[in-house]
């Protein structure tokens, strides 16, 4: 591993650190018994406290040095005075140890009194120190110049969501939107647990991916031989425990989709399920606004919320639009009672790419969420789906072609899906055969038949409606983010390239090259100095990386960098 200055220099002051009989790791309890937030909002001059945290800033001036100390609840000045620390003759522990050994990103305890410093700050008095854990990596802190302008920020995607635990030191704002995913999550079980609902647990593992049409992860059992599949919903398990006897149940579901990603997607992802018996999708219309109201005011303290450029309003109620009417309004075309063949047409006259093995409902999906989705900014429920986009839902009750479904759109994307649900065993027997034709005609995300939710339905499944919400989606909202991985602390990414190590030939070559970019063979070998054998082991080596090519140009070999 090749160490940078920095920490071959912090990796020196630890050995120092040792040498002098101090553990830099020490095991036993610190006795923490305040925090940033507590000593601001409870201050009392001259009250002792003992506080522990990560040194994030210091000015050293001789024997008097001010800090900064940031603990989970934020920062706190802490004032550092040789003679209040060592107040014997003995000056190594604030001379040595405090001024020379300690990094900023280091962790200490710290043991002191509270004043207030002479422009007002509340300020700890160190009285003694303890180190808790050295920090062998410098953070990546940013920096202010004279003119006041930030820059050397924390503030690439790539490394940030690689190194989430360097973002959320550095980054403040992240962690708020962390706290506020949480408080969002309590919001919604209070309002579940306050009405009686029981939350509950079931397999992520399963022999049938169920509940949803998409692409599932698949794995194998070697106990049991046989491959299982991690859940893409939670739905046909939920709706078990109904048919058991519960009147209502919700999981917080971990679902995971292989399928492609972007700013709104991960293959893993949390969803909230709730499932009502003696209920129709009437009912969780009224209870979704009611809800979704409650966690805008509970997460942010106002129903409005800042998205972007728009102002979303959830305080109830939401319009309510039927999907074929939004499809007529937005796109111009009536395609109720279309078949596949007419609405691959219209798809086309849209310019959509469609292909043949989309069935009714893939189609109409297809043409809703092109033309028409974005254009539901605020809350919307969007109503009554042909039964062929819908194979766990139950059939209108006015119209057979239909199903009783409803999607909530915010902000021009699917919040929240939601069903009467179907109960008719030999009704949902013959949607999933429907299902197993489209898998057939070569639909990867068809479902299967699970003839185990078939027999359970068949003991009696009482009016019943469900709702799922995207939780990573519903946070994205109620923080402003654009991005899925933004409210994820570790979203899915590709393997991280490993950093090419050079020989030292190789090094000569390469800084050479990184000037100019390009340049003739020639030129770059003279400005090396290398010998030929050394040479040529070289600019093989550097090719064979990845990091420089050699092409003919006329009658001349130029070598081009390829960073």
């Amino acid at each position: 591993m090749q160490l940078s200055e920095q920490e071959v220099i912090r990796r020196e002051k630890l050995a120092k650190l040792r040498a002098m009989g101090i553990d830099p790791y020490p095991a036993a309890l610190y006795p923490v018994d305040a925090t940033s937030k507590s000593i601001k909002k409870d201050y009392k001059e001259g009250k002792k406290v003992v506080i522990a945290g990560r040194l994030m800033s210091r000015r050293i001036q001789g024997k008097a040095s001010f800090a900064e100390l940031q603990d989970s609840k934020g920062r706190i000045q802490v004032y550092f005075n040789r003679d209040e620390i060592c107040p014997g003759e003995d000056k190594i522990k604030y001379n040595d140890v405090y001024k020379k050994l300690l990094d900023i990103g280091d962790f200490i305890g710290v043991e002191g009194e509270l004043f207030t410093t002479q422009v007002g700050e509340k300020t700890v008095m160190v009285k003694d120190f303890t180190i808790l854990s050295k920090a062998l990596r410098p953070l990546p802190l940013p920096k202010v110049n004279a003119e006041g302008k930030v820059y050397d920020e924390f503030n690439d995607p790539e490394l940030r969501y690689r190194q989430r635990y360097v973002d959320l030191v550095v980054n403040p704002a992240v962690k708020e939107t962390f706290i506020k995913r949480t408080k969002i999550t309590n919001s919604i079980r209070q309002f579940f647990n306050d009405r009686e609902y029981l939350e509950v647990e079931t397999p992520i593992l399963q022999p049938i991916p169920g509940g949803a049409a998409a692409r599932p992860f698949i794995t194998h059992h070697n106990a049991l031989n046989m491959p299982l599949y991690l859940r893409i919903a939670n739905e046909l398990y939920l709706k078990r425990l109904i048919v058991g006897g519960f009147d209502g149940v919700y999981e917080f579901a971990k679902d995971f989709r292989n399928e492609g990603m972007d700013r709104t997607h991960n293959p893993e992802f949390t969803v909230m399920e709730l499932y009502v018996a003696y209920k129709d999708y009437n009912w969780m219309m009224d209870t979704t606004e009611q809800l979704l109201e409650k966690v805008a005011l509970d997460a942010n303290g106002t129903s409005k919320i800042t998205v972007g450029k728009n102002e979303i309003e959830f305080k109830a109620p939401y319009p309510r639009v039927p999907i074929l009417e939004a499809i007529k309004i937005h796109t111009g075309h009536d395609v109720a009672g279309m078949d596949e063949v007419e609405l691959r047409g219209v798809a086309k006259k849209l310019g959509l790419d469609v292909d043949e093995t989309m069935g009714v409902g893939k189609l109409i999906d297809e043409i809703f969420g092109e033309k028409c989705e974005h254009f539901y900014v605020q809350p919307t429920f969007i109503t009554d789906y042909p039964k062929e986009m819908s194979p766990l839902c139950k059939a209108h009750r006015d119209n057979p072609a239909l199903t009783e479904r409803f999607e909530l759109m915010v902000n021009g994307k699917e919040l929240a899906n939601a069903y009467s649900e179907l109960n008719d065993p030999i009704d949902q027997r013959e949607r999933f055969e429907e299902q197993l034709q489209l898998s057939a005609k070569g639909d990867d995300e068809a479902m299967f038949i699970d003839q185990d939710f078939l027999r359970a339905l068949e003991y009696g499944m009482p009016p019943t409606s469900g709702i799922g919400i995207g939780i990573d989606r519903l946070v994205m909202l109620m923080t402003n983010n654009a991005s899925i991985q933004e409210v994820l602390f570790f979203p899915q990414m590709r393997p991280e390239k490993k950093p090419i190590e050079l020989s030292e030939n190789e090094k000569i070559i390469f800084d050479v090259l990184k000037k100019e970019k390009n340049m003739s063979l020639d030129t770059l070998k003279e400005a090396t100095g290398l010998s030929n054998k050394a040479w040529d082991k070289g600019i093989k080596s550097l090719g064979k990386h990845g990091l420089a090519k050699v092409s003919k140009v006329g009658d001349s070999l130029m070598v081009e960098l390829q960073e």
